[in-house]
């Protein structure tokens, strides 16, 4: 088979090799990205030598916390754990055309459903209970921001501010039955609801100081992945994300889908604060509010929505964040000074999104060869 021009089939109809093209068209959401975390961090070394610190040495710094020994490199596997949860609360929603930013409210009362249910039925079998514990985090979380879905398409509010505000009751709303209803009356300076018998915790991986929740993450990435590349609740997801008006005409029933979706991803949260709980705190209190929920949001963003691409951005934030004790102890840095990257991060991310189809190199629709007539490009 040739072309017009004679040119062998293992070249496309521009004259160059197919798979050439393929690579182009989806570097873009990799080189992008990626430029856009090393600007952030450039900026950031910026403002670190305006305070009078050497960024190299942060850098150096923020590797040896992060990734640079075993004992680093787990400390920030079990960080990742959570966010691989949390940014799925984003992503999942974002292939809807929706931004929602409210995961942290569902993190803390994912943890305290899961924590109200392992306390209620102490003395049954531990597989029972901890799945029933995992069915109530998911539960609460999904309810929660499946709200905010439903919120959306039925009265038109805006995701992402309903769901920010819905963070805010919900954290109260874990205040208030942590120290109320649901308190242990022997904690005393730390309001927590009562400790989880050791049968009930879920345990590390062998070989490993991680908990098992890092492989429920990643699991709950692939799964996810699956879900949007390779069924048709997926693809009916994209369709109404490039255009409701278009799903509705076509007949996809628009409000289930995002009401479904909303749901599914506060589900994933939910089930990482349920995973806070069971195999690191051991009881609901305020440390459920750790955050995770917000960088969530970053992970997500700077993954592009992509549940494979989170596995690795993941684990680069799960790093940093780890990192940020060692900063403080050896550059006498504030350990919000991890926050500071981050939010740089996140605006360059943000801003980086101009920059999508501009560059004629990820585009091959643009490219035509000199040395082939017109009429073949």
């Amino acid at each position: 088979m040739v072309t017009g021009a004679g040119m062998p089939a293992l070249f496309g109809a521009r004259g160059y090799p197919p798979a050439l093209e393929w690579m182009a068209r989806r570097a873009e959401a990799f080189v992008i990205p990626l430029a856009a975390l090393i600007v952030g961090m450039a900026l950031f070394s910026l403002f670190i030598a305006l305070v009078g610190k050497s960024p190299v040495l942060l850098y150096e710094t923020m590797w040896r916390g992060g990734f640079g020994s075993w004992f680093s490199v787990q400390n920030s596997l079990s960080r990742a754990a959570p966010l691989l949860l949390a940014a799925l609360c984003v992503a999942l929603p974002a292939r809807l055309g929706l931004v929602v930013i409210g995961g942290e409210g569902a993190i803390v009362l994912g943890g305290v459903a899961a924590a109200a249910i392992g306390v209620a039925l102490s003395g049954a079998p531990p597989s029972i209970v901890i799945l029933a514990m995992g069915v109530a985090g998911m539960a609460a979380g999904g309810i929660w921001i499946g709200a905010v879905g439903a919120l959306r398409h039925y009265r038109a509010v805006n995701e992402t501010i309903s769901s920010l505000l819905m963070a805010y009751i919900a954290i109260a709303l874990m205040n208030q039955l942590v120290e109320g209803p649901l308190r242990d009356p022997a904690s005393l300076n730390k309001p927590s609801t009562q400790p989880l018998a050791d049968i009930y915790r879920i345990g590390n991986i062998p070989g490993m100081d991680v908990h098992w929740g890092l492989v429920v993450g990643v699991v709950a990435c692939i799964l996810s992945w699956v879900l949007i590349e390779k069924t048709r609740w997926g693809f009916a997801a994209r369709i109404a994300g490039g255009n409701v008006r278009a799903a509705q005409v076509q007949g996809l029933a628009v409000g289930p889908l995002i009401v479904g979706f909303t749901a599914l991803a506060g589900g994933f949260a939910g089930l990482a604060g349920m995973l806070e709980v069971a195999a690191v705190q051991g009881s609901a209190n305020a440390s459920l509010a750790a955050g995770y929920g917000y960088t969530g949001i970053l992970v997500a963003f700077l993954a592009r929505h992509n549940p494979l691409a989170i596995i690795p951005v993941a684990i680069l934030l799960g790093g940093i964040d780890a990192s940020g004790g060692l900063i403080q102890r050896r550059m006498d840095l504030p350990d919000a000074t991890v926050l500071v990257l981050q939010g740089m991060i996140f605006i360059v991310i943000l801003f980086s999104e101009t920059f999508y189809g501009r560059f004629k190199a990820f585009n091959p629709d643009l490219w035509v060869r000199p040395d082939l007539p017109r009429e073949t490009a």
